[in-house]
């Protein structure tokens, strides 16, 4: 029976590297994988994945007015779905995986954020945790050593931003993955 797995990290917690090492996995094995990624997703061109460490794969790019089950079938079928950056998605679009999932016996792997740099949810990600199967957490370390839980957004100056819009594309100049209380100390100290 298929599932639908949400595998969420902050930034810098290896999920696209996981994504693509999984759909390498089921290549592996001779099934076929649909890797898709969201069209506001163009920080490494707009029809690539690539990870942190170096991996990278072409993906189709999805527009947030794509019906994925219909996207799927004219894709022809597929073994398992894998998404990443599937914050991006449209609660609606998520809705559409749940129903392949169940209609179509596919596995459908969702990695992506689960909060903004304001730990607010982000919609995908809202829709994501009230429908998945499966919902694990890809962790990683805060520079205290405690597991980084938020994704501060840094400005030029390395000061991190408490105001913007929930969507700024950015890696290591732009985001640091912190615990909440580095997060929370770090701020009340710039406020100073």
């Amino acid at each position: 029976m298929a599932k639908l797995y949400f595998k969420y990290g902050v930034m810098g917690s290896s999920k696209s590297a996981q994504a693509l090492i999984t759909k390498f996995n089921y290549e592996e094995r001779g099934m076929t994988v649909w890797l898709i990624k969201p069209s506001v997703d163009t920080r490494d061109g707009a029809d690539i994945i690539r990870s942190r460490i170096g991996l990278s794969c072409p993906a189709d790019v999805i527009t947030p007015e794509i019906n994925l089950k219909d996207a799927y079938h004219a894709k022809g079928k597929r073994d398992v779905i894998i998404a990443d950056e599937s914050q991006f998605f449209t609660p609606e679009q998520i809705d559409q995986l749940r129903e392949l999932v169940d209609e179509e016996d596919l596995p459908v792997l969702c990695f992506g954020l689960r909060t903004d740099f304001l730990t607010h949810f982000f919609p995908g990600s809202r829709r994501l945790m009230e429908l998945s199967d499966s919902v694990t957490e890809i962790k990683t370390v805060c520079s205290c050593g405690r597991k980084a839980t938020v994704n501060a957004r840094i400005d030029g100056q390395g000061m991190i931003v408490t105001q913007g819009s929930q969507v700024m594309l950015g890696g290591n100049d732009s985001y640091l993955a912190m615990c909440h209380q580095c997060w929370k100390e770090t701020i009340a100290k710039q406020q100073k």
